[in-house]
């Protein structure tokens, strides 16, 4: 594939104040490709790993943290933003059309990496000899810290748009609804493990639970696949949060509200924002609610349909492990049924090819013997 001509990237960084004690900051890239591209559908994967083969190469330490620290993850990313469109088992990228990618930082330690890396960034992100050429990178979430967000002024009513499928985890299941204690709890997470004032989560929930309403709401729900593993189904659209009146006995709570609410972009919602799930904006708008192209839905429904059947077969055994087998034989199987080879799905798995090898026969006798 020819290699596209470097050029100068573009920076933007007018009216921003990144100073060194910025804990928050989120980045666009305008990516273009000079020629047709063709990628995977879970190539969010490759945009993921892609990521963090950035931070190895310029910060090893931080890099160990970012694959083996704390639960809650100080970044997000996003999809692709632009026109992808479906073209039988992958997807289309169209020449001279700009894509838009987005990187958030949630942490001193991580947004102060993204400061130096933005400075000196390659000229191009590849997925699997897909390069897509950076052709600007601006600040499109100003660098803030969590006092200054705690600090503004208070916002009583709450409007978020949904970008990219949304969802939670319930009792074992995704729960694909903007329901007010899942949501502030999503954000509360990244708040206690990374600001430097945590607040009660039991108590703040259970105000949330009781006085946080939806005001109105446009959403819809899609299938879509989830990281390196599985299938969600989420919401997208427009939802709006506002308080009871009661809800003002307790100012403090109230005052945490806003900032969680103003936190959201930074943090994106529910699970797998590593992987473009939960993209989250302030403001309301009627065309949030997102299409998701047929390969990824036929993809993501597929796995979902294989996983039950693996799961069925295992009542007997249940718990967690159960589970993680299934989701495993179903995406290695559904992958393959759409023409990836076992190699690919191996890598983006991070998995020895022959396990996947030997996972791939194995759902494909557990499928007989359905």
């Amino acid at each position: 594939m020819p290699r596209i001509a470097k050029k100068k990237i573009n920076h933007q960084l007018a009216g921003t104040d990144w100073s060194p004690e910025s804990e928050l900051v989120g980045l666009e890239f305008e990516l273009v490709t000079n020629e047709d591209v063709l990628l995977y559908p879970q190539y969010t994967i490759g945009l993921h790993a892609w990521f963090l083969d950035q931070v190895r190469s310029t910060d090893p330490e931080l890099s160990a943290y970012l694959h083996d620290g704390e639960s809650e993850k100080p970044f997000t990313i996003s999809a692709l933003d632009g026109e992808l469109v479906s073209s039988g088992k992958q997807l289309k990228l169209f020449p001279n059309r700009t894509y838009r990618w987005y990187v958030t930082g949630l942490s001193g330690r991580v947004t102060t990496w993204l400061a130096q890396w933005m400075t000196n960034l390659p000229p191009e992100v590849n997925l699997r000899n897909a390069p897509l050429q950076i052709i600007a990178c601006n600040v499109v979430f100003a660098p803030t810290t969590y006092a200054q967000l705690l600090n503004s002024q208070l916002e009583a009513n709450i409007a978020l748009q949904f970008l990219s499928p949304t969802s939670f985890r319930r009792k074992g299941h995704h729960l694909p609804l903007p329901v007010p204690v899942n949501v502030f709890h999503s954000y509360l997470r990244r708040w206690n493990d990374f600001a430097a004032t945590p607040v009660d989560q039991d108590t703040f929930l259970a105000w949330v639970d009781e006085y946080v309403l939806i005001t109105r709401h446009q959403i819809a729900t899609v299938k879509v696949l989830a990281g390196k593993k599985g299938a969600v189904t989420g919401f997208t659209g427009a939802v709006e949060f506002g308080l009871a009146k009661e809800a003002y006995d307790k100012p403090e709570f109230c005052t945490m509200f806003s900032a969680l609410g103003k936190l959201a972009p930074y943090c994106g919602t529910g699970h797998k924002t590593t992987f473009g799930l939960g993209q989250t904006r302030l403001g309301w708008s009627s065309q949030a609610v997102a299409d998701v192209p047929n390969v990824e839905s036929l993809l993501a429904k597929r796995i979902e349909e294989l996983t039950d059947i693996f799961k069925g077969q295992r009542k007997r055994t249940g718990g967690d492990r159960a589970i993680e087998v299934a989701s495993t034989w179903a995406t290695i199987l559904a992958r393959r049924e759409m023409g990836e080879s076992l190699q690919v799905v191996a890598e983006d798995l991070q998995m020895p090819y022959e396990t996947v090898k030997t996972y791939a026969k194995l759902a494909r006798r557990a499928l007989k013997v359905e």
